[in-house]
Order: structure tokens, then C-alpha cells, then sequence
């Protein structure tokens, strides 16, 4: 049984309609009917497909480890890279039997450690006696965007502050140009919408002191704040967190 006939055995088991189901999960019913057909190619990616797993076994009476172990199982690009990775670096090929090495082989290996550790040694000592007192090197700082866990229930935006001018109103675009994204926000403090924006969809929020996001796939946002729209927030399938005051 695979996870898509997973999906429809356990939902006809709820007396569900697929447009229910699409209802209590905002997932579109095109996109329903494809997972329940086994073809998760339109999901944006294993972040968003998981997402959407987790939405539908809840409704469907399932526990979500279930499907995302199926998942995981027939869909996930990243198992199947990582088993690659595995196989190409020889860790799951079948053991054969080693050769027997020369006792050659090792006495030059350590004669090799002893030149280049010594040699090290030297360098070192150089270094150390020509070394002249100066200033330090000013080094420029940069910010890089660590990934997020996956998108969670009780997962909320962090402060990540964008300054504007104050009293004036905060207002934010996103709009889904280049795929699908997770989105959470929070507007003066109050969550607002927590739910999927699908390719293609625009939705606008407006705040009076500041609004907090939380995307799951950045690269495939438009984001216009204040009138002004800015360079893409991260890259595909990364999380990021902004808050825009």
C-alpha cells in the first residue's frame, strides 16, 4: 500500500469529502487529489510535503509520523540523496576482503608524519621569531541566515528588527511568484494568518508598530515592504524569520 492509497483509505474511512479535507486543511483539492494519487511532485519540496502531512493526518484520524515515515520511505529526494552519498563514499557497498599490506606501506606513512610534523615545527618557530607587534586587522562582520526546524504547531516568529520611520504604519506584500511557501505572521503581536500560500497567491498585512513573518521557502516569495520591494529573504527551502517595524 503506498501513501498516497494511505491518504484515501483513511479519509473515505472519516466519511470525508476531498473538499472537505481541502477545507479543514487549506490545501487546494487539485493538490489533494494528486498526493492521494501517490504524486507529490507539486508539493514545493519535502519541507512543504511533510507541512501538509501533518495538516491531513490530523483530520484524517492518522498519527503523522505514520506518513511522514511513508513519505520519507517513496518520495523524499533528500533519503535518496543521502543514500547516494553513502554509496558513492562506499559505506553500503558489500564488504569484499581486503588485501594484505606490505609492512612497507605503514613505515613510509609514519617516516611521512615525522618529515611534516617537523617541518611544521620549523615554520612555526620562524613565524614566531620574525613576528612584529602591530595593529590588528579590522575584520568586516556578516550575517548569514541559519536553517529553521521544520515548521512546527508552536512555532513563531522571532525579532529580527528592520528599522522605519516611526509613526507611520507597517505594510507587508508577499506574493508567491516562484512556488510555495509556510507562512506564519504575526501583526502587532497578534498571529494573524498561519497557514500555506500557493504559487500565484498575493496577501497583504498592514500593522501599526510592526509585523513578525515566518517563511519556509523564501526563494519563492516576493516581499514589498512599505511600498518598496525587497531581494529575496533566502534561498529555496530555507526558513528564515524577519519581524518589520
Amino acid at each position: 500500500m503506498t501513501l498516497g492509497s494511505t491518504i484515501l483509505d483513511a479519509r473515505e474511512a472519516a466519511r470525508l469529502g476531498i473538499e472537505d479535507l481541502s477545507a479543514v486543511t487549506s490545501i487546494r483539492v487539485g493538490l489533494l487529489t494528486e498526493m492521494e494519487l501517490n504524486n507529490f511532485s507539486h508539493c514545493g519540496g519535502d519541507t512543504y510535503a511533510r507541512g501538509h502531512l501533518r495538516h491531513i493526518a490530523v483530520k484524517i484520524g492518522l498519527e503523522p509520523q505514520l506518513l511522514i515515515d511513508l513519505y520519507n520511505e517513496e518520495h523524499s529526494t533528500q533519503s535518496r540523496a543521502i543514500q547516494d552519498l553513502l554509496v558513492e563514499n562506499s559505506v553500503m557497498k558489500i564488504p569484499r576482503e581486503k588485501n594484505q599490506l606490505s609492512w612497507k606501506i605503514p613505515a613510509v606513512a609514519s617516516v611521512t608524519i615525522l618529515v611534516a610534523i617537523a617541518v611544521a615545527q620549523i615554520i612555526t618557530s620562524n613565524q614566531g621569531s620574525t613576528s612584529v607587534v602591530g595593529p590588528r586587522p579590522v575584520t568586516s562582520q556578516s550575517t548569514s541566515v541559519t536553517p529553521a526546524a521544520e515548521p512546527t504547531e508552536d512555532s513563531s516568529p522571532t525579532a529580527d528588527p528592520t528599522p522605519a520611520p516611526k509613526n507611520q504604519e507597517v505594510t507587508l506584500t508577499l506574493t508567491a511568484s516562484r512556488g510555495n511557501s509556510y507562512i506564519d505572521i504575526i501583526v502587532d503581536g497578534q498571529r494573524v494568518e498561519k497557514s500555506s500560500i500557493f504559487q500565484g497567491d498575493t496577501k497583504s498585512y498592514i500593522g501599526k508598530n510592526a509585523i513578525s513573518i515566518y517563511l519556509s521557502n523564501p526563494a519563492g516569495l516576493d516581499v514589498t515592504y512599505n511600498g518598496k520591494q525587497l531581494a529575496p529573504l533566502g534561498a529555496q527551502n530555507e526558513e528564515v524569520r524577519r519581524t518589520f517595524r
